[in-house]
């Protein structure tokens, strides 16, 4: 699998070219990986990219002016072989996805869809950038997906580990139905608090669900560690979190966009969270990563 890297006296930042899957953050002063490894026994991705959909559709289909298509769960970025690195500088790596045949069948939309990847001092910055090509408004749903490493150090637990964001706040998760649809139930996480505790029990009923968290930056923190990682996410309206029960990592999702909800009658324009985009408009929407 074809990878490219960028790296400066700080971080060396990798990218496999399948899916312009962010593969490795490896920190140079302190020698440690903060990128999931895809162990394929636990969870075989690192950081999927998602678009045009998050997370899964009803019964597999959606419907635009009246035709059926379908999508897989997260969409076609990841995995995807046909992504090619458009440009490339000493910090900066940008990846592309235009449409075609294939894309056609499954989304009816002609679009160009970017994603850089810069370096800045202990900073990655990963942007978004999608071109609406096609003579009518194009529908779609953004979204990062980067799993981290927990239990860096030796004699770290996963309860050593948790997420503190910028702010207090009372946090409510949609939960998931077995077909992992988002329903109408919610539960209480946080209580005019601003820390979520992992443990390895915190994702047997599937990954948290913030909607319009009015949050836009978290940190990564070990009890015994101090702070590893912060995510800023400035441009997207959701934050999903999430890892397999009990595995050393966590993901922390910024999306623009939600997997369908129960009761949804899978019309793509009306899908909750899609985005539209005007014809031959242009979208921009960047998360960063900071490692200390």
């Amino acid at each position: 699998m074809k990878k490219h890297s960028i790296e400066n006296e700080f971080l060396k930042v990798t990218v496999q070219e399948t899916g312009a899957e962010l593969c490795s953050i490896i920190n140079k002063e302190k020698d440690l990986e903060h990128i999931w490894q895809a162990d394929p026994n636990i969870w075989e991705s690192h950081a999927p990219n998602l678009f045009p959909i998050i997370g899964v559709i009803k019964d597999g289909k959606y419907f635009y002016e009246g035709k059926e298509y379908s999508v897989p769960k997260h969409g076609f970025i990841r995995h995807n072989e046909m992504i090619r690195l458009k440009e490339r500088t000493e910090h900066q790596l940008v990846f592309e996805l235009l449409y075609s045949e294939e894309t056609l069948k499954m989304y009816p939309f002609k679009f160009n869809f970017r994603i850089a990847f810069t370096l800045m001092g202990k900073t990655v910055e990963v942007s978004h950038h999608i071109i609406n090509l096609d003579d009518k408004p194009i529908y779609f749903s953004v979204g990062g997906h980067p799993a981290f490493n927990i239990q860096l150090f030796e004699n770290e637990e996963i309860e050593d580990y948790s997420l503190q964001f910028d702010r207090s706040m009372d946090l409510n998760t949609y939960l998931l139905n077995d077909d992992g649809l988002v329903s109408s139930e919610t539960k209480n996480v946080l209580k005019k608090d601003s820390k979520i505790q992992l443990t390895r029990h915190i994702f047997d009923n599937d990954a948290l669900i913030f909607k319009n968290i009015r949050s836009k930056k978290v940190d990564l923190v070990s009890s015994k560690n101090g702070k590893i990682l912060s995510i800023a996410y400035k441009d997207f309206k959701n934050l999903g979190i999430w890892a397999k029960p009990g595995a050393p990592y966590v993901c922390i999702e910024p999306w623009l966009g939600i997997a369908d909800l129960e009761g949804t009658d899978q019309n793509l324009k009306k899908k909750e969270g899609i985005i539209r985009l005007e014809a031959k408009n242009e979208f921009n929407a960047d998360y960063s990563i900071h490692i200390f």
